[in-house]
């Protein structure tokens, strides 16, 4: 028996030994991870930025974005002060001084009614140019999976180009309705060349990189609308609008030569042979007709592919609507109510831009990495919801600057929406799943400002709470949108899921696996 005891109590004290090692390890595994945390993302932010700035095609699409940003923000102020001043002379009678060099509380009746003009206008423009957005859109990511997304990000930026044009000819001639100008703007969503864009960048972005990637796009158009506006304050505005026509102009040139194609050959021939295995038989002229008018419908349809696709859809309608309606509605309800001037938009977009370029390149990495995609869209509407009661109830102009300055985190969404849904489908349907999701934003941003005017015009003369209600009832909208942002899957909508999961269960399960592996063969010695 003594020989037996020895052997279970020698037996005991190396499984103590082994379970002290063991302890000893993990302990030290637990505190590297603790020290080099920091610096592994430190590290991980590095080598985005490094990977982000030496691929073909992201750099490229940056400077676009920057260069159309900087033309387009330099006619912001220029627009509505130009074009409410014809409606008032054209349509109203006036002949006095320019409208907006009046004093907010001492402009005519025909300046306040060409301003409704402007925004009835601008509100139809929209509804026109994203209803063709939404019947296009699909279609264009579908060819430019087939045929590459090159070609058609030229012809968007092209067609781009018409409206600068006719606002610099509607400024040389007096007589020159603002119509052309709003026409050639609606006409230019025939072709969405952002979305094709985006499926530009996930072609060379990896996954859980994508949403950092598509905020650097809004980083570009931050960047370009925080210097633009001060342009407005130093110029004339037309010396501004043919500014910004030369670098609309200058922007196209430098696309048709250094813009690279991103798409790879074999995607693109893989892409073919899964539509022509998806096309029903064609027998007849009438056949092929029938299918090429149905197409843009059926590439819509991938949006009901499952339940995140359902959910990415609600929510990207609900918030596209009040998004556009702040784009759209924004400037002229400021000037209208707060008798913004040229300084206080340059001063407006400066913050904005500033702001911008910080939360997409500064918060919106580390931010996702820390709670993952399906919070940040969380976090972006409801801080959307509170910008606009912010706007609704509004008395002064500092609430008006606080509430923009905050609503550069509803930023947050867009290239977050993006990266969800380009991460959930394989790389032959980024146009198709890019662009299908932006015909329904199209759509509802088609809607929202129309719908906010008409709660405007029911409310401007002291219904409700007054003119601010259509912001009200748009913080309502956004609501909405974080209700269906709450119900979307976390295993499908962060792209670090998985990957936290798996490091989760390595930390966990082995070490008490291998303490059971070393307890029984200890045992099976003794």
């Amino acid at each position: 028996m003594a020989p037996q005891r020895d052997n279970y109590e020698s037996s005991r004290a190396a499984d103590e030994r082994r379970n002290n090692v063991i302890t000893h390890l993990s302990m030290d595994e637990d505190t590297e991870k603790l020290l080099h945390n920091s610096n592994s993302d430190r590290s991980e932010n590095t080598s985005f930025l490094r990977y982000f700035l030496t691929s073909s095609g992201p750099p490229q699409i940056i400077t676009l974005c920057l260069l159309i940003a900087l033309a387009l923000g330099s006619t912001v102020g220029v627009v509505p002060a130009v074009v409410e001043d014809r409606y008032a002379r054209l349509n109203h009678g006036y002949t006095g001084e320019p409208c907006l060099q009046i004093k907010m509380g001492e402009r005519p009746q025909e300046c306040m009614l060409g301003n409704d003009d402007a925004q009835n206008s601008a509100a139809m423009t929209s509804f026109i140019s994203n209803s063709l957005t939404f019947s296009t859109s699909s279609l264009m990511g579908s060819i430019s999976d087939e045929r590459g997304r090159r070609g058609i990000i030229l012809l968007g930026i092209g067609l781009s180009l018409l409206g600068p044009m006719f606002l610099v000819l509607m400024q040389l001639d007096d007589s020159i309705s603002p119509f052309p100008f709003y026409a050639s703007h609606a006409f230019s969503g025939i072709v969405s060349w952002m979305a094709v864009a985006l499926s530009s960048l996930s072609d060379v972005i990896p996954s859980e990189w994508r949403a950092p990637a598509f905020g650097m796009v809004l980083a570009g158009f931050s960047m370009g609308f925080a210097l633009s506006p001060i342009l407005a304050v130093v110029m004339s505005h037309l010396m501004v609008s043919i500014f910004a026509l030369i670098i609309l102009v200058g922007g196209f040139i430098f696309a048709c030569f250094y813009m690279p194609e991103t798409l790879s050959p074999e995607s693109a021939a893989q892409a073919r042979l899964n539509r022509l295995s998806e096309r029903p038989p064609m027998n007849t002229q009438a056949d092929v007709w029938k299918y090429n008018l149905m197409r843009p419908a059926k590439e819509l349809m991938i949006l009901n592919r499952n339940k995140l696709f359902r959910l990415l859809s609600a929510l990207a309608f609900f918030s596209g609507c009040i998004g556009s309606a702040d784009h759209t509605l924004f400037l002229y309800y400021v000037e209208e109510n707060f008798g913004f001037n040229d300084s206080d938009i340059a001063t407006l977009f400066l913050i904005i831009g500033i702001m911008g370029i910080f939360v997409q390149t500064v918060i919106l990495k580390p931010f996702n990495s820390l709670v993952g995609e399906r919070r940040v869209v969380i976090v972006s509407f409801l801080v959307g919801s509170l910008c606009n009661y912010l706007y609704g109830v509004a008395e002064t102009k500092r609430t008006i600057f606080v509430s923009a300055t905050l609503a550069s985190l509803t930023g947050m969404s867009f290239p977050t929406i993006s990266a969800i849904k380009s991460n959930n489908v394989d790389e032959m349907e980024q146009g198709r799943i890019q662009g299908a999701l932006y015909s329904l934003q199209s759509l509802a941003s088609a809607l929202g400002p129309l719908l906010l005017r008409y709660v405007y015009n029911e409310t401007k003369d002291g219904g409700g709470f007054g003119r601010g209600t259509m912001f009200i009832f748009g913080a309502g909208l956004y609501l909405v949108a974080t209700l269906f942002a709450w119900a979307l899957p976390e295993e499908e909508a962060n792209s670090n899921y998985k990957k936290y999961h798996a490091k989760k269960r390595s930390s966990l399960v082995p070490r008490s696996e291998r303490q059971d592996g070393l307890n029984y063969g200890s045992t099976q010695d003794a």
